[in-house]
């Protein structure tokens, strides 16, 4: 037994859009549980990952990035990560090494003001700058905010992930797990799934159309001996144009998104997977209340 008290707790990983925050959870789980792509405001809810170790259980959450929103979803993205603000143990700002801190990251650091949270900075994409600059990135930032400690990382290679993680560990309570050591995140198989197919989404279409996508699982059945999983689900769209375009040419943009959303589902839920896809118009969804909760984003 270890002399070690045992903690836990939650730690938010905030900042604005496409810093890198789905790809640091995935790094630090080791699995990919959230999506990812080069667009920003990927993330729509908040997902927690749980890293377990001997004397510690982190909840780690994965949110929306902060922007300033104009649309019914912005709107509920922007709040899901504010809220998390409120609730969490320690609190982790992602920045990029190559950006200076500009209106995005000035509106990010209001919002913490007064808050209690220790705050811990953590500056992403190290690997893409020279040290003199690293370090100017980091004075720069020091002076704009009393940072419990500023953590230079990159989330693609690993670099400083585990100090990272070291460092939000020591700053827990002590107190008892929150979930079986045994599970990396507690959102259902459903929602990685519609996760997963919004991804291939996102990197093989451009411009608006996938930020006019919301995926519906339809059915999701397990065969009793857990060799075939069955998904069907429906790709809504707002316009008949952008549902052209997800189908493609003799339907082989959407043969695409679902061979790839199939080889991810496969490899991690440990099962073949048959999937079903189709796509059907739902007008402006991202700005209809009843729509939005529809779809999961309440």
């Amino acid at each position: 037994m270890s002399d070690q008290p045992f903690r836990s707790g939650f730690v938010s990983i905030i900042g604005r859009p496409n810093v890198g925050k789905s790809t640091l959870l995935n790094r630090i789980l080791g699995e990919k549980i959230a999506i990812t792509s080069d667009k920003p405001q990927t993330t729509r809810n908040r997902i927690q990952g749980i890293y377990n170790q001997p004397d510690r259980q982190v909840v780690f959450i994965d949110t929306p990035g902060i922007h300033q929103a104009k649309s019914l979803l912005n709107k509920y993205m922007v709040e899901t990560a504010r809220a998390s603000i409120q609730e969490v143990d320690v609190i982790a700002l992602l920045v990029e090494a190559g950006d200076l801190p500009g209106k995005q990251e000035a509106f990010v650091l209001d919002l913490l003001r007064g808050v209690a949270t220790p705050v811990i900075l953590v500056i992403n994409k190290v690997d893409t700058l020279k040290k003199e600059l690293l370090l100017e990135r980091i004075a720069t930032y020091a002076g704009l905010f009393p940072f419990r400690e500023i953590i230079p990382i990159s989330a693609l290679t690993g670099d400083g992930v585990e100090r990272l993680v070291e460092v939000v560990g020591k700053l827990l309570p002590e107190g008892p797990a929150y979930f079986p050591d045994d599970i990396l995140t507690d959102v259902p198989e459903r929602f990685i799934a519609a996760e997963i197919i919004r991804e291939k989404i996102f990197r093989l279409t451009r411009d608006e159309v996938p930020y006019s996508v919301a995926v519906e699982i339809e059915s999701f059945k397990e065969r009793e001996d857990g060799t075939l999983i069955s998904i069907a689900a429906a790709i809504n769209v707002e316009k008949d144009s952008q549902k052209g375009i997800i189908i493609g040419k003799k339907g082989e943009l959407l043969k695409k998104i679902g061979t790839l959303a199939r080889k991810d589902l496969e490899r991690l839920l440990q099962a073949k997977v048959y999937l079903e896809l189709f796509v059907r118009v739902r007008s402006e969804w991202s700005e209809s209340a009843r729509m939005l909760k529809e779809f999961g984003y309440e």
